[in-house]
């Protein structure tokens, strides 16, 4: 792999969406107004926005030896991603359910790694030559966080840059992860579980951007929905503001579309607020579609909204 190039552990997850007016109460059953079925997971679909955006990416991860799997091959080979993946009989392929607002695209998810959950220390470091030969490696928390240390102390060692995006949401003990972390990128609630900040306005989102710092982070990029995003360092602290590409259709993929393209653009050798805006743009456009990884931009997109 180049070193120009982006690794990513994380998981792949089969997503099944369904689209209605509300989520139905315990006991209730409602009608849908849609359903689709593609390739997610958190990991996966950051792969496929570096990808898409121009990385030569690296995906590192477990799946099952099912038809689910056989999707997460099809895809990494369409999008020209090299999978550094074991396979087991012993669990299945991982699967979310994705409920979707049918008109304002708000989502709620559950996400079940399946085999990916069981991803160790000891698979990260089988693929340990992709993640040092990267220029840029980035993880989640959807498989264990012993595994995401792990990756982060290869990529450390090597002189990769670092990139943690600290979701879902769970608590984990986060001692010492913090300083192995050059960017640590957050939601507003991913923040506000790592801080006890809520993350309301700007000013709050740099106050929980401190206590980021305050653990070890090099630099806090905190996503803000509509809002943008903030990169707060210890040296500059800048509002990142959204790109608007078109009517939001569905917000699933955002976050993911946000790290895909800001580690694409680093691993470019872009400038990190320039990253930043980089990976604002590439989530302003993906909100316009539907689905997580197939919504991801082209980096011709993504560089046209940028300079219109």
């Amino acid at each position: 792999m180049s070193r120009n190039g982006v690794a990513v552990l994380g998981v792949f997850v089969v997503d099944l969406a369904f689209r209605a007016g509300n989520m139905p109460a315990i006991g209730e059953t409602i009608a849908g107004s849609g359903f689709a079925m593609g390739p997610g997971g958190k990991g996966s679909n950051q792969a496929v926005a570096a990808a898409r955006a121009g990385a030569s990416v690296s995906f590192i991860s477990r799946i099952g030896s099912d038809a689910f799997g056989e999707l997460a091959i099809k895809t990494w080979e369409t999008e020209g991603i090299r999978p550094r993946v074991a396979r087991t009989a012993e669990a299945p392929t991982g699967a979310a359910f994705i409920y979707v607002h049918e008109t304002r695209g708000d989502n709620a998810i559950i996400v079940v790694p399946g085999a990916a959950g069981a991803i160790s220390p000891a698979d990260v470091d089988a693929a340990a030559d992709a993640i040092s030969d990267s220029r840029v490696f980035v993880t989640q928390l959807e498989q264990p966080v012993d595994a995401a240390r792990r990756g982060l102390e290869i990529a450390r060692a090597a002189g990769s840059i670092t990139v943690f995006n600290p979701a879902p949401a769970i608590k984990f003990d986060d001692d010492g992860l913090f300083a192995l972390c050059d960017y640590v990128v957050p939601n507003e609630t991913e923040a506000e579980g790592l801080t006890g900040i809520a993350v309301s306005d700007l000013a709050a989102a740099r106050r929980a951007g401190d206590a980021l710092l305050a653990k070890g982070a090099g630099t806090a990029l905190i996503t803000l929905g509509e809002r943008g995003a903030l990169f707060h360092g210890r040296d500059r602290s800048l509002h990142v503001p959204p790109f608007t590409a078109g009517k939001v259709v569905e917000t699933a993929g955002a976050g993911d579309a946000f790290v895909g393209g800001f580690a694409a653009a680093l691993a470019d050798g872009a400038d990190p607020l320039e990253a930043a805006r980089f990976g604002s743009a590439t989530a302003g456009i993906s909100v316009t579609r539907p689905g997580t990884a197939p919504a991801m931009p082209r980096r011709a997109e993504i560089d046209a909204l940028l300079k219109g």
